[in-house]
């Protein structure tokens, strides 16, 4: 099984900075036809994202994990499958006391990538990031897993030589 791991903020949506609910949620051109693209050719799907916004007091972490339902129902909408996510809510320097800390989930550490892996039983042989910030890259080597830097632009146009080349 293949399986490609997305950053959320600055991949699939364009980042406005701290997007916690759909009002400020605005899609990358080609975000939810890559996603389709890669659920119809047999690829698991998973968003991996830092979400100090909740440890900055913007929003909660029900406001992470509506946003995230709401776009896996997007993408649905367009034939693709959303498996599954991570986020981190930490940042070392938070203003809030029970999110200020190091953690190993927060990229460029790669908690998220590996839990992932474990639970669903892949190896980075088999896994891509595409990421838009070189802590997403180093997440990615970290766990021993390609990374690709999305530059901006269309993200269906982006991915699909990196899914041919890995199938």
């Amino acid at each position: 099984m293949r399986a490609l791991f997305l950053d959320r903020d600055g991949v699939i949506n364009v980042d406005h900075g701290y997007v916690g609910t759909r009002d400020r949620f605005e899609w990358i051109e080609g975000a939810r036809e890559a996603i389709a693209l890669a659920t119809q050719s047999g690829w698991r799907v998973f968003i991996v994202t830092n979400q100090s916004g909740v440890a900055r007091g913007f929003y909660s972490e029900d406001d992470v994990r509506s946003l995230l339902a709401w776009i896996a129902g997007e993408c649905a909408a367009y034939g693709g499958t959303i498996d599954d996510y991570r986020y981190c809510p930490y940042h070392p320097d938070a203003p809030l006391d029970a999110y200020r800390r190091a953690h190993d989930w927060r990229k460029p550490a790669p908690g998220m990538l590996l839990d992932l892996m474990r639970v669903w039983r892949l190896t980075p042989d088999r896994c891509v990031l595409v990421g838009d910030q070189p802590s997403d890259i180093v997440a990615a080597e970290r766990a021993g897993m390609p990374g690709f830097l999305f530059p901006g632009g269309n993200l269906l146009a982006f991915v699909r030589p990196i899914l041919a080349a890995a199938a």
